[in-house]
């Protein structure tokens, strides 16, 4: 089964390598002990993204329509769990073997977290302009560099700090941190565990950084809700070898993997007039001059929304199942989502609440001009198409986890299907506990004053 899954995997990850388009890279900071790590990473990225420029041409089509046939014949293979769910989590992180699995279903009780080789280099997420979150940023550093002796990348504006700059006593420890700056530094391929200090928002960022393979993710909660972030910092140093030492639980968290496929005169009306943000889409798409089409690929935990944005006007966009029109969908819009976004945007649109290990897809409408429209699931694995209705009297606005969001004009096609990469985070406890009690801590789920046991007098 494993070799199966795996087979399909690596059609899916040349397909991609294949349709990336050049992406800037710029350089990272880092220390004289870094520089070889880092050179190694380099090296095996340049080794990997560009195989086919050692070959013939005629051999590079030929594989080419190999590899294209092969993956229509597997385009929508039904799994339970979508197409072929990948058990390997960045560098050196896997999934136990489940030797008694059926039918594609891992066992809950089996999802174990295990390591081919010690984990190396930790990213630390750190939740931007909160200053409360400074003193765990420096213990977290200092233990995993002076006790633990590993190689710790943080983002650039995280360090540049002007509060962490005045302080002397971590100057030391700063100056042994790699530093990346999203969206010009790729650092998929060297990071083996995630380290999460804030709310919910860390891991949606964490996951955001690696549109393919995600090394396992640890979330303390730090911020405001922490639906998603089960530990508590104060145990942070215990907590922490005992993921190193493995046979942690995780929870695989669905993703969703989207393609938005626009005209490009559209792309640069929207740019001018709404100015995208830095880490805009346009450094993770594929033009098509000839055609005058651009391909935005993301791949996303939460939600896609599809919204009437600023226009006065209900939103009027079809929706297609495996290339079926499902339904139109006539109100302020419909939300997409995993299971673990079910808790989020589509909670509050009055969906229900799904447990992150069901492989599910989420349909709910926003605010639908329908009496009978409710929320729907449909399996994982299935492909998913929003596009502008005909007769609609305005554009509308599409975003992802709550960034990057575009305006959706005339013949513009957005695809969403369940990825084979998910996010895999470690439990504190369970996956069944964990989620459970974020139920009841965050949302007060079924909280209420006890009736009052009734007197044995009353007849």
């Amino acid at each position: 089964m494993l070799e199966h899954m795996s087979g399909e995997t690596e059609i899916m990850i040349s397909r991609k390598k294949k349709d990336k388009s050049p992406r800037r890279v710029g350089s990272v900071k880092r220390t004289s002990q870094a520089d070889g790590q880092m050179m190694k990473c380099r090296s095996s990225k340049q080794s990997t993204e560009h195989p086919e420029k050692k070959q013939p041409v005629s051999r590079k089509e030929t594989s080419a329509a190999a590899s294209d046939v092969t993956s229509d014949n597997c385009r929508h293979p039904r799994f339970l769990h979508g197409p072929c769910p990948a058990t390997h989590f960045g560098p050196k992180a896997c999934m136990l073997p489940n030797p008694t699995s059926v039918m594609h279903i891992q066992d809950p009780a089996s999802q174990r977290l295990t390591w081919t080789k010690p984990p190396m280099n930790i990213l630390v997420i750190k939740k931007v302009r909160d200053e409360s979150l400074l003193e765990p940023f420096k213990q977290l550093c200092t233990f995993l560099i002076e006790e633990k002796h590993l190689m710790v990348y943080v983002e650039r504006k995280v360090v540049e700090d002007a509060i962490l700059l005045q302080d002397e006593m971590f100057g030391k420890i700063r100056n042994q941190l790699c530093t990346f700056k999203e969206g010009y530094d790729d650092i998929s391929k060297c990071i083996d565990l995630i380290i999460c200090l804030g709310g919910d928002g860390t891991l949606l960022y964490a996951s955001s950084l690696f549109q393919d393979s995600v090394p396992p993710v640890m979330a303390f909660h730090l911020g405001s809700l922490g639906f998603l972030t089960p530990f508590t910092f104060e145990s942070y140093k215990t907590e922490i070898n005992k993921v190193f030492e493995g046979n942690a639980a995780i929870v695989l968290r669905s993703r969703l993997k989207v393609k938005i496929t626009k005209d490009l005169s559209h792309l640069q009306e929207s740019a001018s007039t709404y100015p995208m943000e830095e880490d805009g889409l346009l450094s993770q798409s594929h033009v098509n001059s000839d055609v005058g089409k651009v391909d935005l690929n993301l791949q996303v935990l939460n939600e896609v929304v599809v919204d009437r944005g600023p226009s006065p006007f209900l939103s009027n966009v079809d929706l297609y199942l495996d290339d079926r029109l499902i339904t139109t969908v006539q109100g302020d819009g419909v939300i997409v989502s995993t299971p673990t976004g079910s808790t989020a945007y589509a909670a509050a649109a009055g969906a229900s609440m799904i447990h992150p290990n069901v492989p599910a897809i989420m349909v709910t409408p926003i605010c639908p001009h329908s009496l009978s429209f409710r929320p729907i699931v449909v399996p994982a694995g299935v492909e998913l198409k929003v596009m502008l209705s005909p007769d609609a009297r305005n554009t509308a606005w599409v975003s992802f986890d709550g960034r990057k969001r575009q305006e959706i004009h005339q013949g513009d096609c957005i695809k969403i299907t369940t990825s084979c990469y998910s996010v895999p985070s470690i439990c504190c406890h369970d996956l069944v506990y964990d989620w459970f009690e974020s139920l009841a801590e965050c949302l007060h789920w079924n909280v209420r004053k006890k009736q009052t046991r009734m007197s044995e007098e009353i007849d």
